[in-house]
């Protein structure tokens, strides 16, 4: 793959998966900063880097990807602020996804599993309470030391084919490698599913999850778009990738967290359900293998990032006052492409007690308790993670019923 390089940055000249050359520019959301490089107070006067952020489509293979690539050291550093652990959503999902594979796969002592990214041990910390071995792999150690300390053994360090080689050459050979939400987030596409094949024991299974690109055009996601998430995948893309490196799709889900997933079950053996051709089907027939499916995009959401900025500034010159909820990188994305700052957002509330005491990044909104919620009673807080509206209105319950209406931005805006 060809790539002119600049300081932290490095723009692709062919597809990140097949090489391609010829890539079609889908949206352009203009230079945007780090969507998850939170600010200290030390940090409000200094210059603060922007990025390109461009979608783009190979129309070789299907992959949707933005043509920038940021160091990943820059992105996931030692002050990375995502802990899996502060959504009770997403820890009832991953207790789930260990329960059914443990009893499907017959998992018990003597197995091993591997998380890539596996963050503050949410999802491993199931299996070593049933006893069964585990690894995890995340280059942030905060998030790593969390996991130590919940007793979740980690190896602090990027995956790929070099780390793959060296733990096999250590005896490690997983009979279940899970990667949630990281394949997206890797600048060596390649490296990584070849990774996974050197891990992999022969009857093993690579149980991924990737938000799904169907459901970020059709439902207008946007915000999902930022510097960490390189790639965006249908089933046709995903498929064209893992056969190039001797892995097989055999079973894919579509799930309803994070706005639209899919869970991908990878073997080394060839043994596909209905579901995979039933995707691929699905697919083809909408046109996802075809620019002509992506065309229109750009212009939904410059359309909702109108409507949802009219929406605030009517709001606000009818005096109601405007906090917003969830301080993450897709609310980075939302408020920095649509022009929303401090004349419109007074501040940000997120239950990670990491992220409290910072400031959001671009727009410098400080972030606090949700407790600020209730002290100080905003007429309007606009919901940054929608992808969890259901568990957060329910924890806000009291907030509304002092009269507090979310406004909830995605795929169009709404009070509710």
């Amino acid at each position: 793959m060809t790539v002119h390089a600049t300081s932290d940055t490095v723009r692709i000249a062919g597809c990140r998966s097949c090489g391609a050359a010829g890539l079609q520019q889908v949206l352009d959301l203009g230079r945007t900063p780090l969507a998850d490089r939170l600010l200290t107070a030390t940090d409000l006067d200094e210059p603060e880097p922007r990025f390109p952020l461009v979608l783009v489509f190979c129309p070789s293979c299907a992959l949707v990807q933005i043509d920038e690539t940021v160091a990943p050291e820059v992105l996931f550093g030692d002050d990375y602020p995502y802990f899996s652990s502060f959504s009770d959503a997403l820890l009832r999902h991953s207790a789930e996804n260990v329960a059914e594979l443990a009893a499907a796969r017959g998992l018990g002592s003597g197995s091993t599993v591997v998380e890539i990214a596996s963050n503050d041990g949410y999802l491993l910390r199931n299996y070593v309470a049933r006893g069964i071995g585990v690894l995890g792999i995340d280059p942030a150690s905060g998030p790593a030391a969390a996991a130590e300390a919940v007793g979740v053994p980690t190896r602090v360090a990027f995956f790929g084919a070099r780390l793959a080689t060296e733990l096999r050459g250590e005896g490690i050979r997983a009979d279940v490698i899970h990667a949630n939400n990281v394949l997206a987030h890797v600048a060596d596409t390649n490296g990584f599913v070849a990774g996974l094949h050197t891990l992999l024991a022969e009857d093993g299974v690579a149980v991924l999850e990737v938000p799904y690109l169907r459901d970020l055009i059709e439902h207008n996601e946007f915000d999902t778009i930022y510097h960490e998430h390189l790639c965006y995948f249908g089933v046709t893309s995903l498929d064209a990738l893992f056969r190039r490196h001797g892995l097989h799709l055999n079973d894919a889900r579509r799930l309803a967290i994070h706005g639209g997933s899919l869970r991908l079950f990878v073997e080394r053996r060839e043994r596909a359900r209905p579901a995979v051709d039933d995707l691929l089907d699905a697919e083809r027939s909408v046109g996802m293998d075809r620019f002509s499916y992506y065309a229109g995009f750009a212009a939904r959401v410059r359309d909702t990032m109108a409507e949802l900025r009219e929406l605030l500034v009517r709001l606000a010159a009818g005096g109601a006052r405007i906090a917003a909820y969830g301080a993450s990188a897709k609310g980075a994305t939302l408020l920095n492409s649509s022009g929303i700052d401090p004349r419109l957002i007074e501040f940000v509330v997120d239950r990670n007690v990491h992220k409290q005491g910072r400031w959001m990044p671009g727009v410098h909104l400080p972030i606090a308790a949700p407790q600020r919620l209730l002290d100080d009673q905003p007429s309007h807080a606009l919901l940054l993670t929608w992808n969890f509206k259901a568990e957060i209105l329910a924890q806000q319950a009291e907030y509304i019923r002092r009269g507090g209406r979310f406004i909830v931005p995605i795929p169009r805006p709404e009070v509710v």
